[in-house]
């Protein structure tokens, strides 16, 4: 099966079923204190609030790299959820992220969008930013195994 994002509504169950797994039950994004803002068919937008912990250059001062390939990955990762059956699974296979500009201490966003999904893998496109998504403060691109089943 070969997707592209849609952008159509996801059921509200769905919504709510994945906003509850990728805030609640993941224990890496609850500690971060990542919020999902908004979720669709092959489209996902998190939020992570800025923290003191999350910086890495005190002298810049700047946001850990590190932060920004999380967050990058979990959208990625939550976007992938949008086009796969209930009870299937998904695990990174590869993430690539270019970092354009130092984060700010402020509060950071990623986008994520489907590029393709098929029996096995599937593709994100993402950007990370502050309040501007036509200014990315970097992109990345994953690639995530999928395992179908109960």
């Amino acid at each position: 099966m070969t997707t592209k994002a849609t952008g159509e509504p996801l059921d509200p169950g769905a919504v709510g079923i994945i906003k509850q797994f990728m805030e609640e039950h993941i224990p890496f994004n609850r500690f971060l204190g990542m919020k999902l803002i908004e979720v669709r068919k092959g489209f996902a937008h998190i939020e992570l609030p800025f923290r003191d912990e999350l910086v890495g250059d005190p002298f810049k001062p700047a946001l850990h790299g590190g932060v920004l390939s999380a967050l990058a990955d979990t959208v990625g990762g939550c976007a992938v959820f949008t086009v796969i059956e209930a009870g299937a699974r998904c695990s990174t296979i590869d993430l690539r992220v270019d970092y354009l500009r130092p984060g700010r201490l402020e509060a950071i966003h990623a986008q994520a969008e489907i590029l393709r999904v098929g029996g096995r893998v599937a593709v994100s496109k993402i950007s990370v930013f502050h309040g501007d998504p036509a200014l990315p403060i970097a992109f990345a691109m994953a690639v995530y195994a999928v395992k179908r089943g109960p």
